[in-house]
């Protein structure tokens, strides 16, 4: 079975770092998109990041130059590397993937189908 579990979230000041691990498993090699999102109360779900299965990336507008996806694939564990938070910032951070051959995986949440447990991220002014 396909499973994904984030953890790393904690409650830092404005300005620091923090950085999310994302453990997978049962997902294989080839043709898979993996993102990170979050999700504030009140407020939709958003895309973060997200990585392709050759390495290419994106991000949202809001943390472009801030945050940075990537995956070690011995581990088969996703991270999110969040410098300079701002209190914006703060929400649950989940881990999702969907099967897919593009090379570039889309920002949208409802395309993804494989969804991990969240992890709690409280940025503070």
């Amino acid at each position: 079975q396909e499973q994904l579990a984030a953890s790393g979230g904690g409650s830092v000041q404005a300005g620091g770092s923090l950085r999310l691990s994302c453990a997978t498993s049962g997902f294989g090699t080839r043709y898979i998109c993996l993102g990170w999102f979050r999700q504030t109360p009140g407020k939709e779900r958003e895309g973060v990041a997200t990585l392709g299965r050759l390495g290419n990336s994106r991000y949202g507008d809001s943390v472009q130059g801030r945050f940075t996806i990537s995956k070690d694939n011995s581990r088969d564990t996703l991270y999110l590397q969040m410098n300079n938070l701002q209190p914006v910032d703060s929400g649950t951070y989940y881990c999702a993937a969907v099967r897919s051959q593009s090379t570039q995986c889309n920002l949208v949440p409802t395309i993804y189908n494989y969804w991990g447990r969240g992890t709690q991220v409280t940025i503070s002014s």
